[in-house]
Formats: structure tokens, sequence, C-alpha cells
């Protein structure tokens, strides 16, 4: 089997490489301590390059990427270490927006979208318990409760799920709605979430979203597809800076990398990667309109990498000592970063569970 990168892929990476090298600890700190957590018009620049295009199909006015070429720009943003959220304001607003009229403006950059889905004592459920829409003579009006919205400050629309009518619906809210309340509050990696309230919240006809819990599911798979190439490219980040570290750090008059026990933990770490890699390559050349396969081949390699990659953080920190875990360094920041994503729709233990049951 042929692996070699097309012409198109290599300019794709390429273009994230070049996107994220300016952007060294000290200021990826600064753009997560900024009030929303990112910078806009960095968001812009990064929509420029077609990486949010690249998501969406052709006939949505997109590019019509296919899951290896996303899988390989997340994976470059990864082991960038990049602070950029193409992941959640970019592929996931574009996978679910499809044809909507409110695509262009999120393809283009000029709206950042975020999806509100996840609700207090329902776990990774899709159905929505909490949040209602009724409709009306005008369109609809939703109340209800969200958690872990990612972007909460940053998003100007909101893509709610709630239950309508006995079934799942998915509703454009502007983030100045009247009647939508939001609470933030930073997760591990520094970026900030939070809790939506909505109260009787007033969108028209046109804001719902041709999109039902079948099509949410199969988005979400692929995104578990692509957080788990994020996790590859952080554990390169991670192993590769370890190595270059055990080699310079000097204990009794040498360096630490000379000591066998370290050794073969970088080879075991080394071997975790690479079948990490294999495994989303293997999961990417899937076909995603053949759903049910489709769902099991991600969830295994999410649950695969996911702690493969968590093992690889461990291993990193461990051999660069207390400072490891801090934010002076890179390793502190890929570490949180994949703490956050091996959790994203589904831990190990969830996303395994659905596998064993599909499988």
């Amino acid at each position: 089997m042929n692996f070699d990168l097309s012409e198109e892929q290599e300019m794709f990476r390429s273009s994230v490489e070049r996107f994220a090298a300016p952007i060294d600890v000290e200021a990826r700190r600064k753009l997560r301590l900024s009030p929303t957590g990112y910078d806009k018009a960095r968001w812009s620049t990064l929509a420029e390059m077609g990486l949010i295009a690249l998501a969406a199909a052709e006939d949505a006015g997109g590019m019509g990427g296919s899951p290896v070429d996303l899988a390989l720009v997340l994976d470059a943003l990864g082991v960038a270490n990049s602070p950029d959220p193409l992941l959640e304001h970019g592929v996931l607003p574009a996978l679910l927006l499809g044809s909507h009229d409110a695509a262009e403006a999120v393809l283009s950059g000029e709206t950042i979208a975020t999806l509100a889905w996840a609700e207090r004592a329902q776990r990774y459920s899709l159905t929505p318990k909490s949040a209602i829409a009724d409709k009306t003579a005008q369109g609809y009006t939703l109340s209800g409760e969200k958690t872990f919205v990612l972007g909460a400050l940053l998003a100007d629309t909101f893509i709610v799920t709630a239950e309508c009518g006995g079934e799942t619906g998915l509703f454009l809210v502007p983030a100045d709605a009247e009647g939508l309340e939001v609470r933030a509050y930073r997760l591990t990696d520094g970026s900030i979430a939070g809790e939506v309230k909505l109260t009787r919240v007033a969108v028209e006809s046109g804001a719902r979203l041709n999109c039902d819990e079948a099509d949410l599911a199969s988005v979400v798979a692929s995104m578990r597809l692509y957080a788990a190439a994020e996790m590859v490219g952080l554990g390169q980040r991670l192993l590769d800076d370890t190595i270059k570290y055990v080699k310079e750090r000097e204990q009794f008059g040498v360096a630490i990398g000379s000591f066998q026990a370290l050794q073969h933990r970088l080879v075991e770490a080394y071997a975790k990667a690479e079948q990490s890699r294999s495994m989303l390559y293997r999961a990417a050349l899937g076909d995603p309109d053949d759903s049910a396969a489709w769902a099991k081949a991600t969830a295994g390699a999410k649950a695969f990498i996911s702690e493969n990659v968590d093992a690889i953080a461990r291993e990193a920190v461990q051999m660069h000592g207390g400072m490891g875990i801090t934010d002076e360094l890179v390793i502190g920041h890929a570490m949180k970063r994949v703490m956050v994503l091996a959790r994203l729709f589904g831990d190990t233990d969830s996303v395994l569970a659905e596998y064993a049951a599909a499988a």
C-alpha cells in the first residue's frame, strides 16, 4: 500500500507547520490567558488558509477534504502543540452545518460556532433531556441548560441540541440572544468552556439544522477520529522533546539518556507512538458513509490512541521531573491538552465499551 502523501496533503501539512511555528510556550500562554482564551484575528488567518473549509463538502462551499486530509492537519497541529481550536470550532461546526445558510460565515472565519450538547448527569449521551425546544408560530423557543460548552466566550453562535416533539433537534442560537446566559470556567489545558442556560430563547424556523440524532452521532464518530489525530501529534511532540531532554540532562556526570532503564521506557513510548499513528491511518481510510463500521473504527482508534498517548505523556513528565507538569515547558501544555481530548465525546472506557458492543 502506498502511504506517500499527495501534493495537496503535503501543502496543507506544510501550511499548518508554518502557521503554528511562531507560537512558543510563552505565546501559547498569553493566548490562553486572554479574555476569550483565543485570538479572533488569528482565527481569521487560519480560515484564510482553507483549514476550516477543508472539513466541509464541496456542495456546501467547502473543499471536500477526506478524513485522511483532516487527520494530517490535526496531527500537524498536535506536533506544533498549537492552541488553535480547529477541532472544536472549525471541523465540528463545518460537519454539522452542511449546506445551511450559516455555513459560509463559519467557513470564512467570520463567525465562530460551538456545539452545546452535554448535560449534567447525562455522561456522554447525545440525547438531550434538559434542553427543550417548543414550536411556535414564528419558530421555536428553547429552554434548558448545557455544560462543557467549549469556547463559550469565544463563540458568536451556539449549536444547541434540544428535544423537540420527541426528536433531537439542533438549533442555531446567537451568543447575544435574549434569555441566554453563560458562566465560563477554564479547562485543564487553559481553554475556556462554560455552562449555558437558556430561558425561553426565541429563534426563527430557519435556525433549526437539517440534522437529527443519527447525523449527530455520525459527526461525533468523525470527531473522535480527529481528536485522536491531534493526540497522535501531541504524543509525537512529547516523545521528541523528551528524547532531546534526556540527551542533555546530566546526572553523575553523564546524560540520563545513557541509562538503560530510561532507554527501555523510551523504546516502549516510541512503539506506542508508532502504533497510534498506524491505528489512526487505518481508521481514517474507512468509509464515513458506512455509519456502523465508521463508528466502530473511530471508537476503537480513539480508545487505543487515548490510552497510548496518555502513557507517553506520563513518561515524558516523569523523565522531566517536577517541571514537566508546569506551564514553563511544552510537556505540561501538551499533556493537559491530551487530557481534554481523551475525554471529548467519550473517555477511553466509554468509547471502548461502544467498540466492544459494535464488534
